[in-house]
Protein backbone atom coordinates (compact mmCIF):
# COMPACT_ATOMS: atom_id res chain seq x y z
CA UNK A 1 0.00 0.00 0.00
CA UNK A 2 2.35 2.26 1.25
CA UNK A 3 4.79 1.36 -2.07
CA UNK A 4 1.55 2.35 -4.10
CA UNK A 5 1.29 5.33 -2.45
CA UNK A 6 4.74 6.29 -3.21
CA UNK A 7 4.11 5.44 -7.14
CA UNK A 8 1.07 7.61 -6.86
CA UNK A 9 2.85 10.67 -5.89
CA UNK A 10 5.61 10.62 -8.18
CA UNK A 11 3.03 9.85 -10.77
CA UNK A 12 1.56 13.15 -9.98
CA UNK A 13 4.71 14.88 -9.98
CA UNK A 14 6.02 14.38 -12.76
CA UNK A 15 2.86 15.04 -14.57
CA UNK A 16 2.98 18.79 -12.83
CA UNK A 17 6.80 18.69 -13.67
CA UNK A 18 5.55 18.28 -17.85
CA UNK A 19 2.87 20.61 -17.64
CA UNK A 20 5.46 23.65 -15.77
CA UNK A 21 8.14 22.17 -18.60
CA UNK A 22 4.90 22.89 -21.76
CA UNK A 23 4.40 26.35 -19.91
CA UNK A 24 7.70 27.68 -19.86
CA UNK A 25 8.09 26.33 -23.44
CA UNK A 26 5.08 28.43 -24.80
CA UNK A 27 6.51 31.21 -23.03
CA UNK A 28 9.98 31.16 -24.36
CA UNK A 29 8.62 30.17 -27.56
CA UNK A 30 6.74 33.23 -27.37
CA UNK A 31 9.05 35.73 -26.52
CA UNK A 32 11.38 34.69 -29.24
CA UNK A 33 8.97 35.11 -31.71
CA UNK A 34 7.23 37.97 -30.67
CA UNK A 35 10.68 39.29 -30.19
CA UNK A 36 11.71 38.76 -33.97
CA UNK A 37 8.28 40.03 -35.21
CA UNK A 38 9.13 43.14 -33.36
CA UNK A 39 12.44 43.37 -34.70
CA UNK A 40 10.99 42.83 -38.59
CA UNK A 41 8.59 45.38 -38.06
CA UNK A 42 10.52 47.80 -36.98
CA UNK A 43 13.33 47.10 -39.92
CA UNK A 44 10.68 47.33 -42.64
CA UNK A 45 8.78 50.51 -41.40
CA UNK A 46 10.18 51.84 -37.95
CA UNK A 47 7.38 51.21 -36.02
CA UNK A 48 5.13 53.59 -38.20
CA UNK A 49 2.60 50.73 -38.04
CA UNK A 50 3.04 48.40 -35.16
CA UNK A 51 1.83 45.77 -36.28
CA UNK A 52 3.73 42.83 -34.48
CA UNK A 53 1.70 43.62 -31.46
CA UNK A 54 -1.66 41.84 -33.12
CA UNK A 55 0.51 38.77 -33.00
CA UNK A 56 1.89 39.55 -29.30
CA UNK A 57 -1.82 40.15 -27.96
CA UNK A 58 -3.68 37.23 -29.90
CA UNK A 59 -0.97 34.77 -28.89
CA UNK A 60 -0.53 36.63 -25.39
CA UNK A 61 -4.06 35.65 -24.65
CA UNK A 62 -3.22 31.89 -24.87
CA UNK A 63 -0.20 32.49 -22.94
CA UNK A 64 -2.12 34.14 -20.10
CA UNK A 65 -4.70 31.07 -20.58
CA UNK A 66 -1.70 28.92 -20.05
CA UNK A 67 -0.74 30.26 -17.06
CA UNK A 68 -3.93 30.03 -15.56
CA UNK A 69 -4.31 26.66 -15.96
CA UNK A 70 -0.78 25.67 -15.18
CA UNK A 71 -0.53 28.03 -11.82
CA UNK A 72 -4.39 26.69 -10.80
CA UNK A 73 -5.10 30.59 -11.21
CA UNK A 74 -8.61 30.06 -11.84
CA UNK A 75 -10.54 31.23 -8.63
CA UNK A 76 -13.58 29.30 -9.66
CA UNK A 77 -12.55 26.06 -10.65
CA UNK A 78 -9.30 25.32 -9.45
CA UNK A 79 -7.70 22.29 -7.86
CA UNK A 80 -9.28 22.99 -4.37
CA UNK A 81 -13.05 22.80 -6.49
CA UNK A 82 -12.30 20.00 -8.01
CA UNK A 83 -11.26 17.59 -5.09
CA UNK A 84 -14.45 19.07 -3.05
CA UNK A 85 -16.67 18.24 -5.95
CA UNK A 86 -14.96 15.15 -6.44
CA UNK A 87 -15.63 14.07 -2.51
CA UNK A 88 -19.81 15.43 -2.99
CA UNK A 89 -20.32 13.54 -5.65
CA UNK A 90 -18.90 10.03 -4.25
CA UNK A 91 -20.82 11.05 -0.75
CA UNK A 92 -23.79 11.46 -2.89
CA UNK A 93 -23.33 7.98 -4.80
CA UNK A 94 -22.58 6.38 -1.29
CA UNK A 95 -25.87 7.30 0.02
CA UNK A 96 -27.69 6.62 -2.52
CA UNK A 97 -26.16 3.12 -2.55
CA UNK A 98 -26.85 2.64 0.71
CA UNK A 99 -30.17 1.95 0.58
CA UNK A 100 -30.21 -0.15 -2.61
Amino acid sequence: MENLDKESKYIRAKERVDELKKFYANLWAYILVISILALINFLTNRFSYMWFLWAAFGWGIGVFFHAVGTFNLNPFFGKGWEERKIKEFMKEDEKTNKWK
